[in-house]
């Protein structure tokens, strides 16, 4: 027999293992969408953080989200999850000191995936990175995810989309996905022409895994994204049992 102990007798649940910390922000989270939780097989629990505007995270990079963005992975470390993820990239900016204020494991950016895809490829081979905002990328966020300034990349931007502009990063109200499917094609298409010594492809904004399928199809590359990131870390905590013969 099982004996289960409670861990906490401040919360009156258990059994989610994901956390995923998620930009103040409003727009349609489609199927696919970090922010959507038909997106998983298993459950997660959102943590809204309150004042991270898009604005305030990719353009300003406000310090002062730090402390918000500290609370909020606390609350969900105190609701008894086991792992802290992101929904948005440039969440990156806090990765160091976010995972230094929790005793939980902390991904908050899919750019933390580029590393463990470098060790995977020939050394001239580049990693494409499609992002919500090419330009608003730092050197910083990248050393926070943990990529060296000698890791061969190729950066490009959605931000001149006009969907995706209007859509996610001005927060219209709506989304029209088979247009943002294209734009994002297009971009995928363009980055592989000109840069043929890509080999594997991280989508950095949580709203394009909805894509991946297709950027896989027209490049034939692997891409990497928040759910192929979220789904590994799940993996990890809640690993499978095995069982039959070996015949």
């Amino acid at each position: 027999m099982t004996v289960y102990r409670i861990r906490s007798k401040s919360r009156s649940w258990d059994g989610v293992p994901i956390g995923i910390l998620i930009l103040d922000a409003a727009y349609p989270c489609i199927p696919g969408n970090v922010g959507n939780a038909t997106t998983y097989d298993f459950p997660v629990r959102y943590k809204e953080v309150k004042g991270s505007s898009i604005d305030r995270l990719l353009n300003s990079r406000d310090p002062a989200l730090l402390a918000p963005f500290i609370q909020g992975a606390m609350e969900l470390e105190a609701e008894g999850v086991r792992a802290i993820t992101g929904a948005c990239g440039f969440m990156a900016l806090f990765q160091p000191q976010v995972a230094a204020a929790v005793g939980v494991p902390v991904f908050l950016s899919s750019l933390m995936q580029v590393p463990f895809i470098r060790h995977a490829l020939r050394p001239c081979a580049k990693i494409g990175v499609i992002s919500a905002n090419a330009g608003a990328l730092t050197g910083e966020h990248f050393r926070n995810a943990g990529i060296s300034s000698d890791t061969p990349l190729a950066v490009y931007g959605m931000e001149d989309q006009p969907e995706f502009r209007a859509s996610v990063l001005e927060e219209s109200g709506t989304l029209d996905s088979a247009k943002v499917e294209e734009e994002i094609l297009g971009v995928a298409d363009r980055m592989t022409r000109e840069n043929p010594d890509v080999a594997a492809i991280v989508l950095e904004c949580s709203d394009l895994p909805p894509y991946a399928r297709s950027v896989h199809i027209a490049t034939g590359l692997p891409v990497f994204d928040f759910t192929t990131m979220i789904r590994h870390v799940h993996s990890a905590l809640v690993p499978r049992a095995y069982d039959g013969g070996c015949m």
